[in-house]
């Protein structure tokens, strides 16, 4: 007898066990309208008064949400929703209001003043960004330039290696290029690229070719402290009828890959990223 029922609950577990797997695997996601519905209702606004910038699947951990961001008289916003439950996960809208519940309501302790979210690691205790126009200016200040001198391409949110980033593009009066990476939580510039070569474009110079210790001392002058040892990779090259250096600088935790016109020794691309983080 005593067998048999343990039979029994053996059995019933199992199945409570299956249907509980099976409840489990049949979540589906919400899907994109559903989660922009989402977004226009906790901001206030109408589907056709706003222009989306983003709209997309992405995943955290474990969880999926949608990334949902839009511009609605001139203001942005930008939400993460659950891609099961329909939860904002994380908001950040005009006025400071930023929130991150990471999948439930922001959870503050009271000890340390944090929200449960930062247990993320990368996200720092209000959860919120630090926004395109701060990133503008990080991406500006590095650069040296005022925002009067540059012509601004596009800056928009963006994710890199598991982190968000803000993805900002300008060009100066000259016609040089600049492309950043900012972090979006902290506003540090992650990585940046300088392209010269539209103000090239019919400079043929003098047509006395620099030579290739000038490039290399060229592209030292632009990382203090680094000396030629510095200089893991360096080629010259022929692009479109001109002589260019290529090379790469590993240098203080940074690694620096330049190209200079083998002519008039302008820097027509620069580019820096950190390695290793």
């Amino acid at each position: 007898m005593k067998i048999w029922m343990k039979a029994c609950v053996l059995a019933l577990t199992v199945m409570l066990l299956a249907g509980c797997s099976q409840q489990t695997s049949s979540a589906e996601p919400i899907g994109i309208d559903a989660a922009k519905a989402v977004a226009l209702e906790d901001a206030g606004v109408s589907a056709e008064s706003v222009s989306f910038t983003t709209a997309g699947l992405d995943r955290r951990g474990n969880t999926e949400y949608y990334v949902v961001d839009f511009t609605a008289d001139g203001q942005t916003y930008e939400y993460d929703i659950d891609a099961i439950t329909g939860v904002i996960i994380e908001k950040n809208t005009p006025g400071g209001q930023s929130t991150d519940t990471a999948g439930a309501s922001s959870a503050t302790d009271g000890a340390s003043g944090t929200t449960g979210a930062s247990a993320q690691g990368s996200t720092p205790s209000n959860g919120g960004f630090v926004g395109e126009d701060a990133a503008k200016q990080a991406a500006l200040k590095h650069a040296g330039l005022e925002e009067s001198q540059v012509t601004f391409l596009r800056c928009y949110l963006d994710w890199d290696d598991g982190r968000q980033v803000y993805d900002v593009e300008f060009y100066t009066e000259d016609r040089k290029e600049y492309d950043y990476e900012i972090d979006a939580y902290t506003g540090d510039v992650l990585s940046y690229d300088y392209d010269a070569e539209a103000s090239l474009i019919g400079n043929t110079g003098s047509g006395k070719e620099i030579t290739a210790a000038e490039a290399k001392s060229l592209a030292l002058a632009q990382v203090p402290g680094a000396t030629e040892s510095d200089i893991w990779e360096f080629s010259t090259d022929i692009d479109d009828g001109r002589l260019e250096y290529e090379g790469e600088i590993l240098y203080d935790g940074s690694k620096y890959d330049f190209t200079i016109d083998g002519y008039s020794g302008t820097i027509r691309e620069w580019e820096v990223e950190r390695y290793g983080r």
